[in-house]
Order: structure tokens, then C-alpha cells, then sequence
């Protein structure tokens, strides 16, 4: 399993998920994507993303000043 950062921070939707879609393209299936978020959206954003795609969203972390890490494994 390796794991990949997204700095997504700063970032207005849709622009968060469309660059962790285009991310996941790139790892292998058991792979992590971790994205760092500081759009309020993101906290539906990203949970509707998954259910959409069938990818596993592992969990979210909030770390202060606003931001947000998403952890998605990718699926298939």
C-alpha cells in the first residue's frame, strides 16, 4: 500500500474532488490518497464522491486553522 498526498488546500469545489479523481487515477488499487482540505464543502464533497465512485473514504481528520485531511483508498 502506498500513500499519496493531495494539497488541496485553498481550494474552492469543485476543484478538490476533481483533482483527487484525477489523482486515484494514477495509484493502484489498496492505494491511499490523503487530501488536504480547507473548502467547507468538502466534508459532503467527499463522502458523496466515494459512494459515486466506490472508493473507500477511511476517515477524516480535522487538524486545525481549517483544514481537513481526507484519507480515500482506491477501490478495484
Amino acid at each position: 500500500m502506498t500513500v499519496s498526498l493531495l494539497d488541496a488546500r485553498d481550494l474552492i469545489c469543485p476543484m478538490p474532488v476533481l483533482k483527487a479523481r484525477k489523482a486515484l487515477k494514477d495509484l493502484a488499487a489498496g492505494d491511499v490518497l490523503e487530501i488536504q482540505a480547507t473548502d467547507p464543502a468538502a466534508h459532503k464533497d467527499f463522502p458523496a464522491f466515494c459512494e459515486a465512485t466506490g472508493h473507500r473514504l477511511l476517515g477524516v481528520e480535522d487538524i486545525g486553522e481549517g483544514v481537513a485531511v481526507y484519507r480515500i483508498e482506491k477501490t478495484g
